[in-house]
């Protein structure tokens, strides 16, 4: 696109300081923004999840801003920031137990539940045969922002 704008032709390598500039911005922009105004990025908007602190309340401006000053940090020594995820009782990366943050789902189970329990009573209204005993509603148990501890 800039050369189709400008007519001079640009090379993005790792070694261009241009590029080095682009990507941190973007990494603010894009990530520390996002979460520090509204606890997600467009893609965890879509999945349903959001960044909150540990306590389950909001995240505030400075932990979205050190949580992207420390993301990177999660991608070193191939990836083993990230291992936290998956061996810790609270599921937090390097990122999250540096900033205080944790991931949690940003969906309403609630709603979820009594859909289901709508739909149940009207399927015994109309005499259709009601859920089975031991099936559970969607969300049940679970709660809206849940606490990471």
């Amino acid at each position: 696109m800039w050369q189709v704008v400008t007519g001079h032709s640009v090379h993005w390598t790792r070694a261009n300081i241009v590029v080095a500039i682009i990507f941190v911005l973007w990494e603010f922009f894009y990530f520390g923004y996002s979460w520090a105004a509204s606890g997600r990025t467009f893609g965890m908007a879509v999945l349903g999840i959001r960044v909150v602190r540990t306590d389950g309340a909001a995240l505030d401006a400075w932990r979205g801003v050190v949580r992207a000053l420390v993301f990177p940090l999660s991608f070193l020594f191939l990836g083993l920031g990230f291992l936290g995820i998956l061996v810790q009782r609270e599921h937090r990366a390097l990122h999250d137990l540096i900033a205080g943050s944790c991931v949690t789902y940003a969906w309403d189970a609630r709603a979820a539940r009594l859909r289901f329990l709508a739909r149940d009573a009207e399927a015994s209204v109309n005499g259709s045969a009601p859920s089975p005993a031991g099936r559970r509603p969607p969300g049940s148990g679970d709660q809206h922002e849940r606490q990471c501890t």
